[in-house]
């Protein structure tokens, strides 16, 4: 995926110049992430005052800590999983953050229904998309775990790949796969009665740690 909005220089050129103390490169880094940090903030907080709040104190970690950044992952990533730890943060103190399944997933099955992005909302009512169903889906990301919607938002929103999911939210690759296949399917189960869908049940296969 794309790093961010073109500019007078790419990320890595910016970064360096930041960190050697150039405020101009490091407010171009802001201005080309901030919105999407605010806008991943704000659907996993519901919270437009906390989703400001957690975007400014993203950046002022990201400013403090940009002189020990290595560049092993971009910076983009890296900045997401400020901001989303920040999230999580914000709603364990709250208690609101639920515990997700951690049993072993089968995984031919989980890999299986990894790609391609947005299966969860997939098929021909996606061409009839409306206010309605908009208000549906942010109804059941709403009443998701934060560790579920936060993976769905990631990649099906952001599309990061699932290596930059698993660096973002500090996961192993497996339990990425794991996670994102049991969150689409409690998409897909609290919109079926929306979009008519009449699915046989199945079991599910445990998620993984």
């Amino acid at each position: 995926m794309s790093e961010g909005p073109k500019g007078a220089g790419d990320d890595r050129t910016l970064v360096k110049a930041a960190q050697t103390g150039d405020a101009q490169a490091f407010r171009a880094l802001v201005e080309r992430y901030q919105r999407r940090v605010v806008q991943l903030a704000l659907a996993m907080t519901k919270d437009a005052d906390e989703a400001m709040d957690i975007a400014q104190e993203t950046f002022v970690r990201v400013h403090r800590y940009l002189p020990s950044f290595k560049g092993d992952s971009s910076f983009f990533t890296w900045t997401y999983r400020i901001a989303m730890n920040l999230c999580l943060d914000a709603q364990r103190r709250k208690g609101r953050l639920e515990r997700v399944d951690v049993e072993q997933g089968d995984e031919a099955e989980i890999e299986a229904a990894m790609d391609p992005p947005s299966a969860a909302l997939a098929g021909p009512q996606r061409q009839a998309l409306n206010a309605e169903l908009r208000d549906r889906i942010e109804e059941a990301l709403a009443s998701l775990s934060e560790n579920h919607r936060a993976i769905l938002l990631l990649r099906e929103v952001e599309g990061l790949s699932y290596e930059d999911l698993a660096k973002v939210l500090g996961i192993r690759k497996g339990t990425v796969m794991s996670r994102l296949f049991h969150a689409r399917l409690k998409m897909q189960s609290k919109l079926r009665e929306y979009l008519g869908e009449d699915a046989p049940t199945r079991k599910e296969p445990e998620e993984e740690p």
